[in-house]
Formats: structure tokens, sequence, C-alpha cells
């Protein structure tokens, strides 16, 4: 399985940085974010890394495929699939991506509703 050295998801993956894990499988992770936007703010990740979702995507469908169905398994474990959720993956610097491994990030648990109000 590929990983940086230098990548913090990739440590998590690891067991080198502890994160509240609340979902698992043999290729994937989700945890949750450390600064939450949302009263439910999971990030869903492939345990390979992958830089961005395009990336991802040109890689390896279905583990693109398995990391979409976690984080809708996640939003059903956290009680928001009724009530309506997002999953968001930003792509680039320029989209807010802040670390360069693919991440979903599944968020509710408020009104998301855009523009707000």
């Amino acid at each position: 399985m590929a990983q940086l050295a230098d990548c913090l998801f990739c440590k998590i993956v690891v067991g080198d940085v502890p994160a509240t894990a609340v979902r698992e499988t043999d290729r994937v992770v989700a945890f949750r974010d450390i600064n939450p936007q949302a009263p439910t703010h999971v990030l869903v990740i492939p345990k390979e890394h992958y830089a961005n979702a395009d990336e991802l995507a040109a890689a390896d469908a279905d583990l693109t495929a398995e990391v979409i169905t976690q984080a809708a398994a996640v939003a059903a474990d956290e009680g928001v699939d009724v009530s309506g959720y997002r999953i968001v993956f930003n792509t680039g610097a320029g989209a807010g991506q802040s670390v360069f491994h693919v991440h979903a990030h599944v968020l509710g648990g408020r009104d998301l509703t855009w523009p707000p109000g």
C-alpha cells in the first residue's frame, strides 16, 4: 500500500498520529475532523495515498466507489442520512484542500443549505 512518510493522513492510517476512527474497512478509514465545521464532520480516506480526487478516480474506480459508499454509511451511522448531509471533496489548494491525501468530508447535523438562511 503506497504511503508517504510526510503525509498526515498516511500517519493516521499506520497509527503514528491518533485519530478518532468511526468506521474502517480493509481499504478505507473514517475519522472525526479535529476542526469540525458541523456537528457531524467526519473524513473518509483511502488507506493508500492518492493526492486528490482526480488522482484517485483515475487510478482506482472501485476504491473511489468505496470511499463514497463508506461516506454514506458514516452519514447513516451518525443519524444524518434522513435530515441531509454533504459529501465534499476539495481538490487543490484553490478549492481549500490543505492535506494532500484525498479525503471526503461528511458534513451534517445542521442546516447546510446555500445560501445560508
